[in-house]
């Protein structure tokens, strides 16, 4: 009776892409155990409770070992359908990355501040929010992301070649403060 709840129960939360999960968690446990050796030391004359080994090699043995139960389990459970459909879903995510990493090398070319107001505008649009006002919203917030990084907190950012182009008394204003 208890084992037929717990069974049913497990059924309803299991996703259909924890197979996936579980062998990607499982392979990157067993890359980071490979590497353990390298980033880590066992010293000599140092008792094996105060190794600076220890905890790294604890945490990585027991993270595989439940990433292997995990992948276990998911490997002995009846399939559900639409596994490639959530994997595609979890790779959707890597597309914002891409952006951010587009925005990183444009900000050395055009500046802090047109990149930040041009990301923040093209994130609003192209999450879906296409009317004129939350666009603006989106430039607004761009500008007090750069007024708070530059002015308030004095981040240095490197400026941009675009600012070469500008008249000289624009010019030093903006290298400082956009």
């Amino acid at each position: 009776m208890i084992t037929r709840t717990l069974q049913d129960m497990f059924k309803r939360y299991r996703q259909p892409g924890d197979v996936v999960f579980a062998v990607l968690f499982l392979a990157l446990s067993i890359f980071l155990i490979s590497q353990l050796g390298e980033q880590t030391e066992v010293t000599k004359r140092t008792k094996w409770y105060a190794q600076p080994a220890l905890w790294p090699k604890i945490s990585l043995y027991a993270m595989c070992a439940f990433a292997f139960l995990h992948w276990l389990s998911s490997a002995m459970s009846p399939r559900i359908p639409g596994r490639w459909i959530e994997v595609a879903f979890w790779v959707r995510g890597f597309e914002y990355i891409a952006y951010f990493l587009i925005y990183v090398l444009i900000v050395p070319k055009f500046g802090y501040l047109p990149s930040t107001i041009l990301f923040c505008v093209f994130l609003a649009f192209r999450t879906g929010f296409r009317d004129a006002r939350t666009l603006l919203i989106a430039a607004a917030f761009g500008v007090g992301v750069v007024v708070v990084f530059r002015g308030l907190l004095a981040v240095k950012i490197p400026a941009g070649a675009a600012y070469d182009y500008l008249p000289d008394a624009i010019r030093s204003f903006a290298l400082i403060y956009l």
